[in-house]
């Protein structure tokens, strides 16, 4: 049999396999975030999303709303990549760190939003140039704001004081962590008037996860009774003040007409019954709490579970 050349291969419509990429994964500092931290990030920056949108309202004078999308952990490197190569990136200093914070959003919306607080309609050139004094100044004024929110919605979990420390347009120049050094990233859209925008929250995660301690805590079991019997105390259940039950025939159900009585074998001077979940507790008699009907409990039942 005649040798088959790798071109001849190909003629025939035998693809090459072509080598996998690997990425080399380091379990020492996972880049995923444990769905409890995430969680708990979730609702922080989703507080601070709508603290974000009144203080623009406020400021800009147009009705605005942010919304918050997604709450992921990527390296610097991988966020930096993510970003337009040219965007306004606000960059916040931390006390005793290198590394800085940073909010971003498009330059083009933060000119429509100075030309909004100085009175115009909005209306601004697109594409992306550098901000002059006076708009740095009115973007720093709409970033501490964002600042004071930022603080506010994230409460214990960001002890460090954030704070201005420049502005930056490139996003593959603007060093603001080492390429590995791990970010909290928070990707939002921000919506002034009829205009929106995508915009960024990154955080270097070690000020936060720090304060989240650990994703899988254990606990141990020689307390677990006491552990259990506590929380079930505090577990809400439904209370119905009832009638004594009427057994019922389905045919009798299946028969009911408009102006049909049913008999209840409750005598009128007994109590209702008091019942948690369907199960009778004790008995209960009508009165009243103010404006609002009460029941005063007469007796009570105690049952063991079976």
């Amino acid at each position: 049999m005649d040798c088959v050349t790798v071109q001849e291969q190909l003629s025939f419509g035998v693809p090459m396999a072509t080598p996998r990429a690997v990425d080399v994964y380091d379990f020492r500092r996972p880049t995923t975030l444990a769905r409890e931290h995430s969680r708990v990030l979730e609702l922080a920056f989703e507080t601070f999303a709508r603290q974000w949108g009144t203080q623009l309202t406020a400021k800009v004078r147009v009705i605005s709303q942010v919304t918050s999308e997604h709450v992921l952990m990527q390296t610097y490197n991988e966020y930096a990549a993510s970003l337009p190569p040219t965007t306004a990136m606000i960059l916040c200093a931390i006390p005793d760190h290198p590394s800085k914070a940073v909010i971003q959003f498009p330059a083009s919306a933060g000119l429509h939003w100075v030309d909004s607080m100085l009175g115009g309609h909005g209306t601004v050139p697109d594409g992306e140039r550098k901000f002059t004094q006076i708009e740095q100044s009115l973007i720093r004024r709409l970033m501490d704001d964002a600042l004071e929110g930022l603080h506010y919605s994230l409460g214990s979990v960001l002890t460090a004081q954030l704070s201005i420390d420049s502005i930056q347009y490139n996003s593959q120049f603007a060093q603001a962590a080492s390429t590995t050094e791990l970010m909290i990233v928070g990707t939002f859209e921000i919506r002034v008037g009829e205009r929106s925008c995508p915009a960024t929250v990154a955080i270097p995660a070690h000020l936060l996860l720090a304060q989240l301690g650990d994703a899988n805590p254990t606990a141990t079991v020689e307390d677990a009774r006491e552990l259990i019997e506590q929380q079930v105390a505090h577990v809400p259940v439904d209370v119905s003040v009832q009638l004594a039950a009427l057994p019922v025939l389905p045919s009798r159900i299946l028969d009911l007409a408009v102006g049909d009585v049913l008999k209840l074998p409750h005598p009128q001077h007994r109590p209702f019954e008091l019942a948690v979940s369907g199960r009778r507790l004790g008995e209960a008699a009508l009165g009243q709490n103010g404006s609002r009907l009460a029941c005063v409990v007469v007796t009570t039942e105690e049952k063991t579970a079976p």
